[in-house]
């Protein structure tokens, strides 16, 4: 079976799990990573002659193998990762992490455990016939890791890494197009562990000659395991500070690249110790001695070549702060060097919470700059544990409006210069200045609380509805007087009037229409799925035309609907793909049993069990979920399945009613009792014994009928069982029938299409409950007038002075 992202995220994660407790994740991310290269590099030696990296005797991942359950294990690891890293010059890269650390790994018998139980995982991992070139699958396996080791490590830990769905909005607005060369070049000053510099290089048709340069030893490591994992084996990355002693210098000068990205440590305090030679970058003024911002961001603009493009992450306040950083935000928006910033949502990032902004800058055509591109994406991203992280919508959205330089009201605009420099704002580059992203106040009218009725500007503002559906709002409302209107149906009615609207019912069937027909252009493609296909290729063709095809859906946002796609191209569809380009449509069908394995905790929930007890037989089917082939083959037995189901719910029901009825103090039942139960032995021996002690005749009846509801409970739940299992077999028979026509069409329409159109309709029934929940919302707060509550008032206020007087209270 194909190698599944899923399925090697869950093989890391659990590798993960073995190494806890004698170290934090910034620690033992070394461990899952060195094993992690090891394995990779020994399967693609063996499947590909030509590998630039030599997988030496001695020196592989199936060396390591063979050492499970030896004694020594933890030292001849090390030994193994050193004969490879010796082999590819790779010393101080790979052989970082310490097998046989005791205190992290623990003494004898603990150790030689942990490490054999984690060589067997990885050695589950077979990559010699994973796509994983075409998909990148080892490179998201990276990320992964990475993102849960950024996010276990905590606060202070986190630097390593920059979260992929940032890097990939700076790789695509940095200015990368399909006329980039392999030549062309992308360096990164503050590399980490080179995420983002291998977004960037993703972006160029051919990849980019890449350049970078980190601090930490350590981190240095990750990046170069990572540029290899990428077959970039010709990577530059070089160790050391890049303020202080900047490694990529011509002389006096620093060398100069088309490209830049960086996510330098924000505000660092320390970031002048030891400097001797600026090399020129504080042309425009130094940086404040406690706060290296805008040293980082003048050495990237200084290492870019004079039609060089970049793009920084820095926090908020490099855009509005004062003194030496306000002069040298002046000579910068001067000289025409920044082009546009993007103001992100906070809590984004691993090292800290605040939130942080992308400065783009661009050499080219610089002086001929008019103004500054400024968007607040504040607002995009969705909720996940304890941070945020923007969806694919948000990202779409942040390029294509950067890149098209498209104005959208409270979201981005062009601001002239002459804005900027104005007295009011002098060279303040603080977003809220330029944007105001914040919602219209919603403004109660006293006239209308004085004298009823729903304000027609309220309405008004519900344009595009009544644009879209041209009748509704007649249907809904009702003249008042001038300037004011009534409902038409009561608030109750709203969602009724609206649903039933013909026009509004046209709108949902022409919503699936686009839908249908986005999927029939592409049904081609996706039915011809097969090894060389790029899936990431694939889903960016067909999600941009998705896209394109709503942008001028009226009341729709056409992101909104993209993100359907992609939400669910990122939780099933992408693993399908996978698995038909490696097994095939038919092999991919094909049910299997489900994993076992309770020495590596590892337990796969069944789609469907045939048999019970020890005898069951449980399956997992990774491509057809057993409902689609009961939904499409057997829809008949489903049904009469569902009535047997029906009727053993109903007999079960009227045993609980029954008992709940008479099982009370004093009840014909309560004999029979014990504690709060009552169950068919029971009732059989109190019945028994209330024969024999002549009891009442009516409880013996009670008793008696009891059994014989749990009698026919019985029978209805043994029908229904049987039949189950019959259509459960059926059903597990049927895949093995299946066509290749049929298979593709189980998948490509009753699951894909499908699952898809219903997301998109979900869309649409957001938006029906926006307009139905703002139109109960005016009804119910203008349904009665301040006079008519008051005169309310005074009946309740006489009410009450007549009770208190009829209590004699005065």
């Amino acid at each position: 079976m194909a190698l599944k992202k899923s399925d090697l995220y869950s093989s890391l994660w659990r590798s993960c799990d073995e190494l806890r407790g004698g170290m934090d994740a910034s620690q033992y991310k070394d461990y899952i990573l060195t094993l992690l290269f090891v394995k990779y590099v020994t399967d693609k030696a063996k499947s590909d002659p030509n590998s630039l990296i030599d997988v030496p005797v001695g020196g592989s991942f199936d060396d390591m193998v063979a050492l499970k359950g030896d004694k020594e294990i933890g030292d001849k690891v090390n030994k193994i990762i050193g004969k490879l890293a010796e082999a590819n010059g790779l010393e101080k890269v790979i052989d970082l992490a310490d097998f046989n650390d005791e205190e992290k790994l623990g003494k004898g018998k603990e150790m030689q455990d942990r490490l054999s139980k984690l060589v067997t995982i990885f050695a589950d991992l077979d990559f010699r016939d994973s796509r994983a070139e075409g998909d990148d699958l080892l490179g998201d396996a990276y990320e992964y890791l990475m993102r849960h080791f950024a996010t276990e490590s905590g606060k202070s830990k986190g630097q390593f890494y920059t979260p992929a769905e940032v890097s990939r909005v700076l790789a695509k607005i940095v200015g990368i197009g399909a006329r980039t060369r392999q030549d062309h070049t992308v360096y990164d000053p503050t590399c980490g562990s080179g995420s983002l510099l291998l977004k960037v290089a993703d972006e160029a048709p051919r990849g980019l000659t890449i350049y970078g340069q980190e601090k930490d030893n350590a981190t240095w490591a990750l990046a170069q395991m990572n540029m290899i994992l990428h077959g970039y084996e010709d990577r530059d990355i070089r160790k050391g500070d890049t303020i202080t002693s900047p490694q990529f210098t011509q002389g006096a000068r620093l060398q100069t690249f088309d490209f830049a990205v960086a996510n330098p440590p924000f505000s660092i305090k320390s970031w002048s110790n030891g400097l001797e030679n600026d090399y020129g970058r504080f042309e425009f003024g130094r940086p404040p001695e406690k706060n290296g911002d805008y040293a980082f961001l003048l050495h990237v603009l200084k290492s870019l070549r004079s039609n060089g493009k970049a793009a920084v992450i820095l926090p908020h306040g490099v855009l509005f702060r004062s003194h030496a950083e306000a002069n040298i935000r002046k000579e910068l928006l001067r000289r025409g060097y920044i082009k546009g910033i993007i103001g992100l949502p906070a809590n984004l990032f691993y090292g800290t919470g605040i939130p942080a902004c992308i400065i783009v800058l661009d050499k080219e055509n610089a002086q001929a700059r008019t103004g500054v591109f400024v968007i607040d994406a504040s607002k995009g991203f969705m909720k996940v544990g304890n941070k945020n992280r923007l969806r694919s919508q948000d990202i779409h959205k942040i390029v294509d409006v950067f890149n098209k330089q498209t104005t959208i009201e409270r979201y981005s605009r062009m601001v002239p210069i002459h804005e900027i420099v104005a007295p009011k704002n002098e060279y303040n580059l603080n977003i809220p200045r330029y944007i105001d992203s914040s919602e219209p106040e919603d403004i109660q009218d006293l006239h209308a609380h004085l004298h009823g009725g729903i304000p027609d500007h309220d309405l008004e503002a519900l344009n595009g509805y009544w644009e879209a559906f041209p009748s509704l709002r007649t249907t809904l409302f009702k003249p008042n007087r001038p300037g004011y209107s009534d409902l038409a149906v009561s608030v109750a009615e709203v969602q009724q009037a609206v649903v039933d609207s013909d026009e509004f019912q046209k709108f949902v069937t022409d919503v699936r229409s686009q839908v249908d027909d986005w999927f029939a252009a592409h049904r081609p493609v996706l039915q011809a799925l097969n090894p060389d296909t790029v899936p990431k290729d694939l889903i960016a063709r067909i999600s941009d035309d998705l896209l394109a095809r709503f942008k001028n859906t009226p009341l729709l946002d056409e992101y909104d609907v993209y993100e359907q796609l992609m939400t669910y191209w990122d939780d099933v569809v992408h693993d399908d793909v996978f698995l038909v380009m490696n097994d095939g449509w038919c092999d991919a069908a094909k049910p299997r049993k489900t994993i076992e394995d309770k020495e590596r905790k590892l337990s796969e929930t069944p789609d469907l069990v045939i048999g019970s007890g020890r005898k069951a037989t449980r399956y997992k089917m990774d491509l057809i979920p057993p409902a689609l082939v009961v939904a499409r083959y057997f829809a008949d037995e489903q049904s009469k399945v569902d009535a047997l189901h029906t009727a053993a719910e109903e007999a079960n029901r009227a045993v609980e009613e029954y008992i709940e009825e008479h099982a009370v103090e004093d009840g014909l039942l309560a004999e029979a009792m014990d504690g709060d139960k009552i169950s068919k032995p029971l009732a059989a021996t109190r019945l028994k014994v209330a024969r024999h002690e002549g009891a009442d005749a009516e409880e013996i009846k009670a008793l008696q009928h009891l059994i014989k509801l749990y009698n026919e409970e019985a029978v209805a739940k043994k029908a229904a069982k049987e039949a189950q299992a019959a259509l459960d077999l059926a059903t597990l028979q049927k895949y093995g029938d299946l066509t290749l026509p049929e298979v593709k069409q189980l998948v490509l329409d009753d699951k894909w299409h499908a699952v898809i159109a219903d997301r998109i309709a979900g869309v649409v029934n957001s938006m029906t409950h926006v307009l139905v929940g703002r139109i109960q919302q005016l009804g119910e707060r203008y349904a009665e007038t301040v006079g008519a509550l008051g005169a309310e008032l005074e009946q309740l206020e006489t009410k009450v002075a007549g009770h208190l007087a009829d209590m004699g209270i005065v």
